[in-house]
């Protein structure tokens, strides 16, 4: 079956663009408190909860699976691209990564404790978003949480140029209230939401706020 286009556009842009991609989050979540703090939160939740395997999808490089590793997790990584693959597996050799779609997850029913979109969703269109969070739902255990961080706003962006590289990426800013209705209609309850306003990195300021959800599959 032929790959939709975004998938296709998606997956060659951050295969273009992962050693500089690698560069640029270097040292990000070290000068970021509050997302350390959530992560360390989801942590402490899928472990007060009994443990079990942790997915984070869409997954770069590595770097949040390398985090909630480090906070005593039994994680690995999903990523669309080859490219950012190979860098997680370069960087983080202990740590298990493998080449797939959030859109298609081959975990079983039930199989994870946790779930991690850490600004992965971003890339997907409103369409798509439904079978996606079906499939949080399906591969969550009941109990089973997940934690999702995404760019609040009202119309995606589409960038043709990063660090020099051709790329065509669309990111769809949404709402927290709408990828929360998204989230409760697939059958997961959100537990907490959370915005912060724009911040500096890199001497220049975030063009947007930036929105956090932690969500539990009953049960």
């Amino acid at each position: 079956m032929t790959a939709p286009d975004f998938l296709t556009t998606t997956r060659a842009s951050y295969d273009t663009m992962a050693a500089d991609y690698t560069g640029f989050v270097a040292g990000e979540l070290a000068a970021r408190p509050l997302e350390r703090a959530l992560l360390a939160a989801f942590a402490e939740t899928v472990r007060a909860g009994g443990g079990g395997p942790v997915l984070e999808v869409g997954c770069g490089n590595g770097r949040i699976t390398r985090h909630l590793s480090d906070l005593g997790l039994d994680v690995g990584g999903l990523d669309l691209s080859p490219g950012m693959i190979a860098e997680a597996r370069r960087l983080h050799p202990d740590l298990r990564f493998t080449v797939g779609s959030m859109l298609d997850l081959d975990q079983s029913d039930g199989a994870l404790a946790g779930l991690v979109a850490w600004y992965s969703v971003i890339h997907l269109p409103d369409d798509r978003l439904p079978a996606a969070f079906a499939g949080f739902h399906r591969v969550l255990a009941p109990g089973g949480h997940a934690l999702l961080a995404f760019q609040v706003g009202d119309e995606p962006v589409h960038r043709t140029d990063a660090w020099g590289h051709e790329v065509d990426l669309v990111f769809h800013r949404r709402r927290p209230e709408r990828v929360a209705a998204l989230l409760e209609a697939a059958g997961l309850q959100v537990r907490a939401r959370l915005c912060r306003e724009p911040e500096q990195w890199q001497g220049r300021p975030e063009p947007t706020a930036q929105a956090f959800l932690m969500a539990r599959r009953p049960g």
